[in-house]
């Protein structure tokens, strides 16, 4: 239907959308101008809509450089660290915004962060007071009514002073749990278990942030804060029909509370040298309770209850320096290093029929103490060539306590080099290679569970070291007519210490599935982004963009010391969007495709494959004023039978070359149909 009048309202008058300025040196800007037709409401919009530019939030690691994405504000990246850039960027409303930059290959006085396109949005220098009040709502067709609540405002006071507050409560759904079928086949040809499923996930959150910035000593000091609370609940309800009649109940809730507060002060000296200290301090209490209760475990063989629990407090704290220095406008270098010391708590108990089990890792206390230090250069030698390099050199001391006692060093030595070349103005060719060390992730160092399905309990491993890779990237990105662009890229990873799954003894003899390092690995990718702007074509405010990532990848099994994929890689990624600016109305349809995607987990005594098909996603945004606006969605407007597939091989010991599996389980979810809506005000 929406798409339908798309192609009716095409034809009508819209005004010109104004066309960004040809690249200059690797930099095109988008003023404020270019997004005005398209009734975008704030940065993020902003950023969505910019050619052949798609948003990287960051990664979710330890320390504060290796967590980039990229999109700069006003040259730097924002302070906060556990404050997401896609929430950061929908902060900032589109009347506080001059104009966005798009930085293509590197530029002197840039830190690219590995990223070699990167965008800086710069905000107006003005003491006015913004903001925006907005309420959602989505109802979906289980009976559920989820509402939210946004309230941002951000203003300056005298003195150069400013200041920025936010709230957001509010609830929304898993749109991967619903009704379902779960079946289990046998090889020795026992009685298949067959159960029809009740499953919905729902997740509420509270979240606060504020910030301050003022003159101080010749710089700047931002001073910023943010807290969280969530609660995710996901109860199941299995109806037996073979064997059976009976009933089995599963719970799973996930409580979480984090805090984060921290400061940046820059400051200029003669106007070619800028020094940034950040400090930051962050703190994470999650607990988990994942159940199951059989009513007659004796149909099943199952037994009658099962209760895993978690409790871990983390916490984090970071103080960073770096000092940057200009060569005239061609060159660039900047020194820097960054401490972090990192703290785990984890405490697990698991029982079934009320008798403890024994797991390995499952109460353990674990430090990291982490050292980066780094040197960086960006150069233009000609107007058609930059070359961006850095070296970092990261040391750290693990140290473990409780139920894995144990202390390491590493150190690792990571450098980059980024050169971009533009022989004519619309093309630019891209090479990068970098040495890469993944940040060991403090979640696999503790138990884990998923009892819904036969995944079971996971042990935790503090004995982990963080997988290297070295990258070798080639990018070719052509410009077409204005704001339309194309560009390809080839990666290839060559890994070390891959981390994947493996299995572990429990005192007791039970073998239980671990992360852990199984040797070396490769990888492989093939990209291409595309936006194609119609209004050259006298299609005006038509515009599709889209993307797709092919990933090919080869590991050891070290069960079965076959060849095969890594773990829980997406074999292929992909979406595609088409937005119609229908300005004489003052509003904007559209359509999103997300592509379906699949997943294989290996682990010693099952496979298990997670499918999600394709759906689409439309929506229309009217502003009956500037300041007012009206948003729609239907976010599954395809609405498969089969949502979620989730197909689990299950071996009775560690699996074998060539072996059958033991039994097959198959669960399937399809969520209900929902509707969204939003009605949001702007003002200043």
């Amino acid at each position: 239907m929406v798409l339908f009048l798309v192609l009716a309202q095409a034809a009508a008058p819209v005004a010109v959308v104004a066309a960004p300025p040809p690249a200059q040196q690797g930099v095109i800007s988008y003023p404020a101008s270019y997004f005005a037709a398209a009734n975008t409401s704030n940065a993020l919009d902003m950023v969505g809509r910019l050619p052949d530019f798609s948003l990287n939030t960051g990664d979710s690691v330890r320390g504060f450089e290796g967590a980039a994405g990229n999109v700069l504000i006003d040259g730097q990246r924002p302070a906060a660290k556990s404050d997401a850039l896609d929430s950061i960027l929908q902060r900032i409303p589109m009347s506080n915004v001059e104009r966005i930059d798009v930085i293509r290959g590197g530029a002197p006085g840039i830190d690219m962060q590995g990223q070699t396109v990167i965008a800086n949005v710069i905000r107006k220098k003005d003491s006015s007071v913004r903001g925006v009040v907005a309420v959602a709502s989505q109802h979906v067709n289980d009976g559920r009514n989820l509402a939210g609540l946004r309230i941002e405002a951000s203003g300056g006071l005298p003195g150069g002073r400013t200041w920025e507050f936010g709230t957001h409560p509010g609830a929304g759904p898993d749109d991967g749990e619903g009704p379902g079928h779960n079946t289990i086949h046998f090889a020795d040809g026992s009685p298949p278990f067959i159960a029809t499923l009740g499953a919905k996930g729902t997740d509420v959150q509270g979240v606060a942030t504020a910030a301050f910035e003022t003159p101080l000593l010749g710089g700047r000091l931002r001073i910023n804060g943010r807290v969280n609370q969530d609660k995710f609940r996901e109860p199941e309800t299995d109806i037996i029909t073979s064997p059976g009649p009976d009933l089995e109940n599963f719970g799973y809730v996930q409580k979480t509370a984090d805090t984060e507060e921290g400061g940046r002060y820059t400051r200029d000296f003669a106007g070619s040298t800028n020094l940034e200290i950040v400090a930051l301090h962050s703190t994470r209490h999650r607990s988990v309770d994942s159940s199951t209760f059989d009513a007659d475990p004796s149909v099943t063989g199952n037994d009658g209850s099962s209760d895993f629990f978690n409790d871990r407090y983390s916490s984090e704290s970071i103080l960073r320096g770096v000092l940057k220095h200009s060569f005239g406008k061609t060159l660039s270098v900047e020194v820097g290093t960054e401490e972090a010391d990192n703290k785990l708590d984890s405490i697990t108990r698991f029982t079934e029929n009320e008798v403890p089990q024994q797991i390995p890792a499952a109460n353990v206390q674990v430090e990291e103490k982490r050292n980066e230090t780094f040197v960086k250069a960006a150069w233009r030698p000609f107007t058609t060539l930059t070359i961006d390099a850095a070296l970092h050199y990261e040391s750290s001391d693990i140290s473990s306590k409780g139920d894995v006692v144990l202390e390491k060093s590493l150190q690792f030595a990571k450098p980059r080099l980024t050169v971009a070349w533009t022989p004519v103005s619309a093309t630019q060719l891209r090479f990068r290679v970098e040495k890469v060390v993944s940040q060991l992730n403090f979640d696999d160092f503790v138990a884990s569970s998923n009892l819904t399905n036969s995944v079971g309990v996971t042990a935790g491993n503090p004995d982990l070291n963080p997988e290297q890779d070295w990258v070798v990237e080639g990018e070719l990105e052509q410009q077409l007519w204005s704001g339309s662009s194309v560009t390809l890229t080839a990666r290839h990873y060559k890994i070390t210490d891959a981390q994947d799954r493996g299995p572990v003894f429990a005192p007791d003899g039970t073998v239980f599935d671990q992360p852990t390092n199984i040797g070396a690995g490769t990888k492989d990718e093939l990209a291409a982004t595309a936006t194609l702007r119609f209004d050259k074509f006298g299609w005006k405010g038509a515009m599709l963009k889209g993307d797709v990532t092919r990933r090919y990848s080869e590991v050891t099994d070290p069960t079965t010391g076959e060849k095969r994929e890594i773990s829980s890689l997406h074999p292929i990624d992909w979406d595609l969007s088409f937005s119609q600016d229908l300005t004489a109305h003052n509003a904007t349809v559209g359509v999103d495709l997300f592509g379906g995607w699949r997943q294989t987990s290996y682990r010693f005594n099952f496979i298990e494959t997670v499918k999600i098909k394709t759906y689409v996603r439309p929506y229309a945004e009217w502003k009956p004023r500037p300041d007012l606006s009206v948003r729609i969605e239907v976010p599954l407007a395809t609405h498969p039978q089969v949502r979620l597939r989730d197909e689990v091989k299950i071996f009775n010991g560690p699996r074998t070359i060539g072996a059958e599996p033991d039994a097959v389980q198959e669960r399937t979810f399809t969520f209900p149909r929902s509707w969204y809506v939003r009605l949001m005000k702007t003002f200043g």
